[in-house]
């Protein structure tokens, strides 16, 4: 489904960010990429959906070049990604519900889909009561579960978290590790970037650790070793 063909990434200034990685990932994997902060995990995945261009290699989604795309195309493919930070992200003058709403209506869905679809993934990550809540009136953690709820209304082939629970205390952490863990369960492939290694530790399922921009181990099943 993804596939990292010999990516090499070099900023500004000669900072090698990424380098030389192969790396496939299949549909409906769980994987975890750990390192220490620089280690290149957050490059990784910027290039996966092309907010960062590879300097040399290619990152296929399918059987699509990444790097290759114009843009209405990449539009269309980043609607099978959805994507999850530890900043939230949240509009904050639209209410949780609008905000998800907002998710569809630019994916140019119905009204009636809508009004099924917001209700039905809040349910999902245990929010439905909040749905009218302004995100200022939530917890850290209730709001990263409107981000992942967001990043999933579209159903997304991939999720893509970026140390989706570097802001939250060890609760909240095991309730939206839940919740990736039940969004991988239905089907859908999560790529998690984090440092936490109570996170991976309960996931159990495959790790990339990578070191100085480079993969220095892949376990189909295991916990974070560095």
């Amino acid at each position: 489904m993804i596939y990292y063909d010999k990516v090499t990434k070099v900023y500004d200034g000669g900072q090698h960010a990424v380098e030389d990685i192969t790396l496939g990932i299949d549909s409906g994997e769980f994987v975890s990429i750990v390192g220490h902060s620089g280690a290149g995990k957050t490059t990784l995945l910027k290039m996966l959906f092309a907010e960062v261009q590879p300097t040399e290699g290619a990152i296929y989604f399918g059987s699509r070049d990444m790097s290759s795309l114009s843009n209405g195309e990449l539009l269309r493919i980043r609607r099978n990604m959805g994507t999850i930070f530890q900043d939230f992200r949240l509009l904050p003058t639209k209410t949780v519900y609008e905000n998800i709403a907002f998710a569809l209506e630019v994916a140019g869905r119905t009204d009636e889909e809508i009004k099924t679809d917001v209700p039905h993934v809040l349910e999902l990550v245990g929010l439905f009561d909040k749905m009218w809540n302004f995100p200022g009136h939530l917890s850290g953690g209730e709001q990263q579960r409107v981000a992942i709820a967001r990043a999933i209304v579209n159903q997304p082939d991939v999720l893509i978290a970026d140390e989706p629970t570097g802001n939250l205390d060890p609760i909240n952490t095991h309730d939206v590790v839940e919740i990736l863990k039940k969004i991988n369960d239905l089907g859908t492939t999560v790529i998690i970037a984090t440092h936490n290694k109570s996170v991976v530790d309960s996931v159990q399922r495959r790790v990339v650790t990578m070191d100085q921009g480079r993969i220095v181990r892949d376990d189909k099943s295991g916990k974070y070793v560095l």
